[in-house]
C-alpha cells in the first residue's frame, strides 16, 4: 500500500510572515499604524532574526508592511505596483501575439467601465457634474492646442468615479494606465483627432447624467474603440 506523502512543513520564515499578520489583525493596527521592533517580534513570534527580517521584507515586497529606514516598520497601505511591473511586462513579451495580454487588459477595463456608468446612473442626482465638466473644458482647451493629455483624460476617469465612493475603483483603474504608460512606446500615438476624444469623454458624462443606461455603455464602447485599435496596429 503506497504511503501518502506529508505536506511540506512551512519554513520559520513562511510561519512568521503568518504570525505577523496575525499579530496585525489581532491588535486591530491599520494602514499607517506602527508595528514592533524586529527585537520584539523575535520575542513574541519565537523566532530567529533570520526568519523576520526574512518575513519582513517578503511582507514589504506586496505591502503589507512598510520599512522606513530611520523611522520603524509600519502596516502598509494597498498598491498595485506589483501587479502593474508584472502585467506590464507580460503584455510586452505578448505584444506581437495579436491577442496579447494588453488585449486582454483593454477588454477586462472596459467590460468594467460598463458597469461603473450603470452604478453611476443608479446613484442618480447625488453625484455632483462639476467637476467633470471642468475636466471636459480642461480637454476642450488642450485639444485646441494638440492632443489631449494622458493625465487630464486620467483625471476625467477618477472624477466620473468618483461619487461611488470605491476606492479599489480608483486604485484599479489607476493601475490600468499606469500598464499603459509602461507600454506607450510601444502603443504608438493615439489615432483618433483629438476633438474626437473629447466628444467621446462628452457623450459618456452626458449619458450618465441623462441616466440613459444604453447610451452610456454604448460610449464607453465607442471610447475605448480607438485603444483596441492601437493594440490591435500592434499585432499587424
Amino acid at each position: 500500500m503506497a504511503t501518502v506523502p506529508r505536506p511540506a512543513r512551512p519554513s520559520r520564515a513562511a510561519e512568521a510572515q503568518e504570525g505577523v499578520k496575525d499579530l496585525i489583525v489581532r491588535r486591530g493596527l491599520v494602514a499607517g499604524d506602527p508595528l514592533p521592533t524586529e527585537s520584539e517580534l523575535m520575542e513574541e513570534l519565537r523566532v530567529s532574526r533570520n526568519s523576520i527580517r526574512e518575513a519582513l521584507k517578503a511582507l514589504q515586497a506586496v505591502g503589507i508592511v512598510d520599512i522606513r529606514h530611520g523611522f520603524g516598520m509600519f502596516v502598509g497601505r494597498m498598491s498595485l505596483a506589483g501587479l502593474v511591473d508584472e502585467l506590464a511586462f507580460h503584455s510586452r513579451i505578448t505584444l506581437q501575439d495579436g491577442k496579447s495580454h494588453l488585449a486582454h487588459l483593454v477588454e477586462i477595463r472596459e467590460i468594467l467601465e460598463c458597469g461603473l456608468v450603470e452604478r453611476l446612473i443608479e446613484l442618480g442626482p447625488e453625484a455632483d457634474p462639476a467637476p467633470v465638466a471642468d475636466v471636459i473644458a480642461r480637454m476642450e482647451a488642450e485639444a485646441q492646442a494638440g492632443p489631449v493629455s494622458p493625465e487630464t483624460d486620467r483625471l476625467f476617469h477618477d472624477l466620473l468615479y468618483r461619487p461611488l465612493g470605491n476606492p479599489l475603483v480608483s486604485q484599479l483603474l489607476g493601475a490600468f494606465w499606469d500598464v499603459y504608460y509602461q507600454l506607450r512606446d510601444e502603443l504608438g500615438a493615439p489615432d483618433e483627432p483629438p476633438g474626437d476624444v473629447v466628444r467621446r469623454h462628452r457623450d459618456i458624462s452626458t449619458a450618465v447624467l441623462a441616466g440613459d443606461r444604453a447610451a452610456a455603455v454604448a460610449a464607453v464602447h465607442a471610447h475605448f474603440e480607438g485603444v483596441r485599435n492601437r493594440v490591435a496596429r500592434i499585432g499587424e
